[in-house]
């Protein structure tokens, strides 16, 4: 238990595993909200990695009501295997595992411990992500509109706060982070910024900006959240997979806008033949897209936002 007005750093043991996660603790000087910041859910997401990291150095538990804490760095291993997607100890997206089990794999113990030991007691929980190793985006924000109708609210009231242009409203992913936490009742809502694995400041400094909003929006820091662009809501999230082992050739650039049924690339074998060729599953901005040539059977190409 971190006393009052202090701020403690250590790490979450996952039991049976021999994976901690790294995390700080700050508890202010006054009652308010709980409220979870993680970072790293995916290994090679930096930027969310990063604004973790400073926003656990730069607050203040005398100047904080309520408590935050701040999980730097979920997945270490996918982080030092540099190793997109998946924890390389059972080959599972950890992002699709929640709420998890005790006594599952490696990656579903992670889920486990992070959901039973701090989400589901937590107000409020931020989970910041951006492009993985391959992946392109544009910057955006999800919340799940399927929970009660609390929870719906205060999460999308989180989403226009945060800053983010583009804000989905969608049928959560099975076995997320923020569809687990719709399920246990928290509002939660996943922050995208940053792409291709690279450490921006710009993708750090929206982040930051987002978290701290976040914080003003609570009431877990004085003053009024920074003044940020009008949303645009769309409410769809429909993505592409492969159906291939092959090569992937994208036709379209995140942040385009695409209508239902255009070419939206083709997989091709290794001698230039095409497999099969990819269409927009809806009308809408392509949010993010893979960029790597290499592509498997059942990796997802690309998401259109509508």
């Amino acid at each position: 238990m971190v006393p009052q007005g202090a701020k403690e750093s250590g790490f979450l043991e996952v039991p049976g595993t021999g994976v901690r996660m790294p995390l700080t603790v700050a508890n202010g000087v006054q009652d308010g909200p709980r409220v979870l910041f993680t970072g790293g859910v995916h290994g090679g997401e930096y930027p969310g990695i990063e604004a973790v990291i400073r926003l656990a150095r730069a607050l203040d538990p005398r100047e904080l009501r309520g408590t935050v804490v701040l999980v730097h760095l979920v997945s270490l291993p996918a982080f030092h295997a540099r190793q997109q997607y998946v924890v390389p100890q059972d080959g599972k997206n950890l992002n699709r595992q929640f709420p998890g089990k005790a006594m599952g794999t490696v990656t579903e113990r992670m889920a486990h411990v992070l959901m039973s030991e701090i989400a589901q007691r937590m107000d409020a929980w931020v989970d910041l992500h951006g492009g993985d190793i391959h992946e392109a985006l544009v910057p955006f924000t999800i919340y799940s509109d399927v929970a009660e109708e609390r929870v719906v609210s205060a999460s999308r009231a989180m989403a226009e706060v945060y800053g983010i242009e583009y804000v989905v409203a969608s049928a959560s992913v099975k076995g997320g982070t923020y569809s687990a936490a719709a399920n246990a009742g928290v509002p939660c809502i996943l922050a995208e910024a940053g792409q291709l694995a690279q450490l921006d400041e710009a993708s750090v400094g929206i982040h930051l900006r987002g978290c701290r909003n976040v914080l003003k929006h609570l009431g877990c820091l004085s003053g009024d959240p920074e003044p940020v662009r009008r949303i645009q809501l769309l409410r769809s999230f429909d993505w592409l997979f492969s159906g291939q082992t092959a090569c992937w050739y994208p036709a379209v650039e995140v942040g385009q806008r695409v209508e239902e049924g255009h070419v939206a690339g083709v997989v091709r074998d290794y001698f230039g033949a095409t497999l099969e060729e990819y269409r927009a599953p809806a009308t809408g901005v392509v949010l993010f897209l893979v960029t790597s040539l290499a592509i498997n059977q059942g990796d997802p190409l690309l998401a259109v936002g509508a």
